[in-house]
């Protein structure tokens, strides 16, 4: 009898270290994990977590632990060989219901806030890159770094129009660019184009093919968001 209840208690603590194996314990980052930077520095709960938004950087242990026992992380810049690989592994931001992708783009006519004028009834040869947004949106807002690091890549290409589709007036958006630079051709009083398209939640994005065809579309922000929009603008670049 007692050699089968240590042969039971023998597999009882197999099977117990082959759980602890297969479902290791996650540790959940917040606001009270020790973070610190490349040069040493432990970063508030909002740097780190600003830094992880840019899509370039990413966080892993030091292997180390604090005086009071706690475990201590590094966040720390991806090269642009690793951020791409991250960015691809993520799942496709969702896409907006406003802008189908494969469906033909019903193009408006507009004029940006320095009087600019954009036909996009006929967009044959072009890549059109649309942003729907508002000033108090705290994600269209946290994007414009990034939107505009995309803008100067393609700045001297002649192919590719980027507008910004603003629901705010002329005077709010001038005083907003003062301080919050947006190189995206900015159009304002835009809410009539929004509920042309039905757009209902912000930041929308679209791009248009150079065949007039909805190449990419997603709403809110994910963190691969600019990545998908860039992907989508040299695929176009490249057909027709």
């Amino acid at each position: 009898m007692r050699r089968i209840t240590l042969l039971l208690s023998i597999i009882l603590c197999s099977l117990f270290s082959l759980a602890q194996t297969i479902n290791p314990v996650k540790t959940t980052l917040d606001e009270n994990s020790v973070v610190r930077g490349e040069n040493g520095m432990v970063y508030p709960y909002a740097v780190w977590q600003k830094l992880l938004k840019t899509g370039k950087f990413s966080i892993r242990s030091r292997n180390t632990k604090t005086e009071d026992g706690q475990p201590e992380y590094l966040v720390y810049e991806m090269t642009k060989e690793q951020q791409t690989s991250m960015l691809e592994k993520m799942p496709k931001p969702k896409q907006s219901d406003s802008f189908v992708v494969g469906e033909k783009f019903n193009g408006f006519k507009t004029s940006d806030i320095h009087g600019n004028k954009f036909d996009l009834k006929n967009t044959t040869g072009k890549v059109i890159v649309l942003n729907f947004w508002f000033i108090n949106c705290p994600p269209c807002k946290a994007e414009i770094p990034q939107l505009n690091e995309l803008t100067e890549k393609y700045k001297d290409n002649k192919d590719v129009i980027f507008l910004a589709i603003a629901l705010d007036e002329k005077y709010l958006l001038k005083d907003f660019l003062k301080i919050n630079p947006y190189s995206y051709n900015v159009v304002d009083n835009g809410r009539f184009i929004a509920e042309k398209y039905n757009v209902k939640a912000y930041p929308t994005h679209a791009v248009i093919d150079k065949t007039g065809k909805i190449k990419f579309s997603t709403l809110g922000l994910a963190p691969n968001t600019i990545f998908w929009i860039e992907k989508s603008i040299i695929e176009s670049l490249v057909e027709l």
